[in-house]
């Protein structure tokens, strides 16, 4: 299976791009909602990727949680994260059912207070 289909990269393309020309503009960003959800199904590891570089479509940002308590919001290399294999050959996945029900920011909000809450337990 593809990471990414080509809907989902135009999605992805279409928010990078606006998120640079805030950049250009203002030096802000819009807080995009995830387009895609990518885990690892042998461990912690998840991506919620709001958008792609239109300068170099290899780098999506979004929210990196590799299950360690520290989620981040941040870049990512695509061939990195195609690259990973995992017991048996298996690789990362995409989230079929994933729908966004809020914002990048917000999702990024909700991995924190529930590290905090895992590391105080």
């Amino acid at each position: 299976m593809k990471l990414l289909t080509e809907e989902l990269k135009r999605q992805l393309l279409a928010n990078g791009a606006t998120n640079a020309a805030h950049v250009q503009q203002d030096g802000n960003t819009e807080d995009c909602k995830p387009v895609a959800k990518l885990f690892c199904p042998w461990g912690g590891a998840t991506w919620l990727l709001s958008g792609l570089d239109p300068n170099n479509p290899d780098i999506a940002f979004g929210l990196c949680d590799l299950g360690m308590g520290c989620p981040e919001l941040g870049s990512v290399s695509l061939a990195e994260i195609e690259a990973i294999r995992g017991p048996g050959g298996l690789r990362i996945e995409r989230d079929l059912s994933f729908r966004a029900a809020k914002s990048l920011s917000a999702y990024a909000d909700d991995a924190r207070r529930a590290d905090r809450s895992a590391q105080q337990s």
